[in-house]
């Protein structure tokens, strides 16, 4: 007999089971698999920098970080250790990412269903096995730095919902060559793919179009090739944002397969290659909010399309997409929202035509407006003044013309304006004093022509930013004026602000950035200014008549990017900034010598050219690693320059000008470490010593000025293998033996080259020389058109932004023995050729004509002898040549360009040549008067040689035609023969009777 069992006994069990299975809260304990799971995955971690993972110990893992575990189950059914803090493209990237690998033993946690490792540092393949874990609906790896393949067993979790495995932008290292997998997602609402290389697939719309669900899609940075696929039947009737930016979309966007997906509220197509009209159908999206067609750089979207349904449209990005015509045409659909709103409200339009403008602003949400870096002409469409919810305005760099129309006061929500860069005219209206939330005013490098008044400020207590700059602006306020705002931001270079400095701008305490640059400000630097200021990260006072000296604590100050040049500045430098990496106090009277420790680690710009700074140039100098750019030319430097070793961290420097100066030694040796070198200006010094072969190892070199010093010996052959030299000048110095061969190899001195110059802040602009297939980069510094002085064409010039075109070789003033190598003709951008003041021998290269470009050339002052070769005729360009005191002999070659050069006195481009004749030398040449054009001789030779032959000619001629009439004429003949009979009667009886009146005289 069995013995019954008791329910308190029953009761007791399950309670201590209960105990045992469960928390003190309650809640079931972590399953002891499924910890030693994520312990093994913790083993796979190799960096834990902010120390995420510290919780990851005990027996209950749900309670540990990124962990969550089910109430009923224990199962871990959440895993989230996202790194919060990374803002970096990948995880890599960022300090705080756990770096290691993706462990298998993850495939224990049987009921996960949400997993989030995203911009960590787990690197090698996406792991196939999590194709395993079929309970997951959330998966998000973006950020982490995969590569290979995407595994087609991420298609088996069939009850995906969210899916993210974009790589942040990095260099396409996974990609996928087949994604017909996703077609087994029927839930998945998310898909995330940006990044991933899908360039090997072509059916994309097609495959997608088999998800129904899907609602955000996001294939930026796929390398796609085309949007333009037709699909007959779309299933993507839940999709609300669409993301394919930065792919390689290059077809008109009208053919585009998504202008049917009338669900869509946020479009983004940036960094595209799209042309033409919009779609038709773009009509249709009337949910659409966000559209972003900005920077398809290489082609035109044309304004033509259907705007005039987007009535929900709140944000729309066109920026630079080369759009032409004007810009009322774009605007059209303002106003047809507005239209519709009135029909819908059973308004007769006609009646309420007035008002209309009152109503559109009422009746559109937009928000942001960014119609910049385009062509756009026409002026601001005044129904824009009506869009009170408009918050930024961004019209700049287009073509737009007329004036801020008044009407734009009425947007009352603006926060951002932004018209720079047009052609706008006339007055800033006093109106747009009213913005209360305006914080950023951006109206430069226009025609604005009227005064600025402390009305014009009233209302803007919320601005942060103003730039009023490159206008023809004068801005007049009260001295004791009080602005109504806090600016970070105050640019008004090139605005009139008076000759007093503006004393409003001392309780502008929050500047970070000021310009006040060609101002008109003749006043001295007031004692407030360097201490107001001390925090502001970039301050431009140049070309002003500022008076006064940099301040004792000008090393404390947090400047990085200060500009002084072409002041009335006086007194020493002072110890530099520390954060400061660009300083430029040229045009100044600054004296005295230069701080012996120059602690400015950051520095890459140091301009002090054109003062009166003396002593030598500190070895301290040789410690600024990240110096790029250092002029320190027109001032009183003497000495060596330091001798930087190469234990110490040299400057990096690509520009290097000391001319002017007294300094003195060796070529500077450390220069050898400066490979990235392309600027070398030593001019007019007392530098001395031969030029080191290893010069040829600089082979960014592209401007080389040595002229005015003492360098001696011989021009190093391996001067030829600086191929981007364009600038040679080694005149005035005492340099022997010949000069080297093989100078074809400065390719940059011929017509195969183009070169871009930069001005001194940063703006990059283009300039051609020959050929625009190769190019040759080139970045000068602003400053160059203060100082570059070049002797050509026989005078002194100086030379600025145009030093691009400029493509010269100087060797005048040595003493350079040889003859001139052949070779050098094969440079055909030269412009300007000087070998003057040498002692070369030999002949002009007979096809010195090939270089067409040439505009000035002095041979002057040699001992060539020989012919001028008759090719110099074809040099069309020549504005200046000098031949004078050689030993050059023969005839003078003319031509239609040599006639023109020194029109007032041309003989004496060849005097000092006793054995030259010719025009417009007064001996003429021997047995010869016509002068000689190019190669040709003179026709005078041929003329008589002519005549004989022709004489020949027609007598052999008119012999024949008449034997042949006689032979086949019969009447010819009888006529010729009764005409010879007659003449010879006649010709008888003329003899017979003067024969017989002779006889009669004589026997008389």
């Amino acid at each position: 007999m069995h013995a019954t069992t008791s329910p308190a006994l029953v009761l007791l069990f399950s309670i201590c089971t209960t105990f045992f299975l469960t928390g003190s809260d309650g809640r079931r304990s972590c399953l002891p698999v499924e910890r030693d799971a994520l312990l093994d995955f913790k083993k796979g971690i190799t960096s834990d920098p902010v120390n995420l993972l510290s919780s990851w110990h005990g027996e209950d893992c749900c309670q540990w970080r990124g962990v969550r575990c089910s109430n009923e189950t224990g199962h871990v059914l959440k895993l989230s250790i996202r790194n919060q803090n990374a803002d970096t493209p990948n995880g890599c990237e960022d300090d705080n990412a756990l770096s290691g690998k993706i462990s298998p033993s993850l495939l224990s946690l049987t009921q996960l269903v949400h997993m989030d490792l995203s911009m960590n540092c787990f690197t090698g393949h996406v792991p196939s096995f999590l194709g395993s874990m079929k309970r997951l609906q959330y998966l998000n790896l973006s950020g982490l730095v995969f590569n290979g393949e995407v595994p087609p067993q991420l298609g088996n979790l069939s009850r995906l919902q969210y899916l993210d495995i974009s790589s942040k932008y990095t260099e396409l290292d996974i990609y996928s060559t087949d994604i017909t997998w996703l077609k087994n997602l029927p839930m998945l609402q998310y898909l995330s793919m940006c990044g991933v290389n899908l360039s090997r697939i072509s059916d994309w719309p097609h495959v997608l179009n088999n998800i129904p669900s899907l609602k955000v899609i996001d294939l930026s940075c796929c390398a796609l090739d085309s949007a333009n696929q037709s699909i007959p039947y779309l299933n993507l009737t839940k999709v609300e944002i669409l993301r394919l930016q930065g792919n390689s979309f290059h077809h008109e966007i009208a053919s585009c397969w998504f202008w049917k997906v009338t669900s869509l509220r946020y479009l983004d197509l940036r960094f595209n290659k799209f042309f033409g009209q919009f779609h038709n159908a773009l009509e249709n999206m009337r949910f659409l909010r966000i559209l972003d067609l900005s920077s398809n750089l290489d082609n035109n979207i044309e304004m033509k399309g259907n705007f005039k349904n987007l009535c929900s449209l709140e944000i729309l990005y066109l920026t630079q997409n080369f759009m032409n015509g004007e810009i009322a045409v774009l605007m059209e659909w303002l106003s047809h929202c507005a239209q519709d709103i009135l029909k819908e409200l059973h308004l007769d339009y006609n009646n309420f035509i007035g008002a209309l403008p009152n109503l559109i602003g009422r009746f559109t949400s937009l928000t942001l407006l960014d119609l910049s870096h385009n062509n756009l002409t026409g002026s601001i469409p005044p129904e824009l003044g009506n869009c009170s919810s408009l918050v930024t305005l961004d019209l700049s760099n287009n073509n737009l013309t007329g004036s801020i129309p008044p009407e734009l006061a009425n947007c009352s929500s603006l926060v951002t304006l932004d018209i720079s860069t047009n052609q706008l005219r006339g007055t800033v209206p006093t109106e747009l004093g009213a913005y209360a939330n305006l914080t950023s005013l951006v109206l430069s490098s226009n025609n604005f022509t009227s005064v600025i008044t402390e009305e014009h400020f009233a209302g803007l207590t919320s601005l942060k930013k103003v730039d009023l700059s490159s206008n023809k602006l004068k801005v007049v306020v009260d001295k004791s004026w009080l602005a109504p705002f806090s600016l970070n931001v105050a640019l008004f270079g090139s605005c009139q602000m008076g000759h007093v400095f503006p004393a409003w701008l001392q309780q502008q305490l929050e500047i970070t950035k000021l310009d006040l640059s060609r101002s008109g400000l003749e006043d001295n630097i007031p004692d407030w200014f360097w201490s107001t200021f001390s925090q502001a990260i970039y301050i431009d006072i140049s070309n002003n008549k500022l008076g006064g000296s940099l301040p004792a604590h000008f090393s404390d100050m947090a400047v990085e990017q200060l500009y002084l040049s072409s002041n009335r500045l006086i007194g020493p430098v002072p110890p530099l900034p520390r954060n400061i990496y660009i300083l430029d106090i040229s045009n100044n009277s600054f004296s005295g010598t230069l701080p012996s420790d120059l602690e400015a680690q950051k520095l890459q710009t140091l301009l002090m050219y054109s003062n009166q700074i003396g002593g030598t140039i500190p070895g301290s100098l040789c410690k600024l690693g990240g110096l790029v750019d250092l002029d320190l030319s027109n001032n009183l430097f003497e000495g060596e320059i330091p001798r930087c070793v190469e234990t110490e961290s040299s400057p990096s420097l690509e520009f290097l000008l000391v001319s002017n100066n007294s300094l003195s030694g060796p070529f500077p040796t450390f220069l050898y470490n400066c490979p990235g070198l392309q600027f070398l200006d030593l001019a007019r010094n007392n530098f001395s010593g031969s030029l080191p072969p290893w010069i040829g190892n600089l082979s960014r070199l592209q401007f080389l000025q040595l002229s005015g010093n003492t360098f001696s010996g011989n021009i190093p052959d391996e001067i030829r293998n600086l191929s981007q030299l364009q600038y040679l000048d080694l005149s005035s110095n005492n340099l022997s033996s010949v000069i080297p061969q093989h100078l074809s190899n400065l390719t940059a001195m011929t017509l195969k080259r183009k070169s871009y110059i930069s001005s001194f802040k940063g703006q990059w602009r283009p300039y051609i020389i020959g050929d625009k297939n190769s190019l040759l980069m080139v970045h000068v510094s602003g400053q160059f058109g203060e100082i570059i002085s070049i002797i050509t064409k026989g005078q002194q010039l100086r030379y600025g932004g145009e030093l691009a075109y400029f493509v010269s070789i100087d060797l005048s003033g040595n003493s350079l023995t040889g003859e001139i190598p052949s070779c050098i003709t094969y440079l055909d951008g030269l412009r300007n050729l000087n070998l003057s003041s040498n002692l070369l021998r030999g002949n002009i290269p007979s096809n010195i004509g090939a270089m067409r470009t040439l505009e000035s050339l002095d041979l002057s002052k040699n001992k060539i002898s020989g012919e001028i070769p008759p090719s110099i005729s074809n040099l069309t360009s020549l504005s200046y040549m000098n031949l004078s005191y050689n030993n050059l002999s023969g005839r003078i070659p003319s031509g239609r360009q040599l006639d023109t050069i020194s029109a007032d006195n041309p003989s004496l481009m060849y005097i000092g040549n006793s054995e030259l004749c010719g025009p417009p030398l007064q001996n003429s040449c021997s047995g010869e008067d016509d002068v000689i054009h190019g190669d040709q001789r003179s026709r005078q030779e041929h003329d008589p040689m002519s005549f004989y032959l022709g004489l020949v000619l027609g007598l052999v001629v008119g012999l024949w035609v008449v034997f042949c009439a006689l032979l086949f004429k019969k009447t010819w003949r009888i006529s010729y023969f009764q005409f010879i009979d007659k003449l010879y009667d006649r010709i008888y009886v003329f003899v017979f009777v003067k024969w017989a009146v002779l006889t009669r005289k004589q026997d008389k």
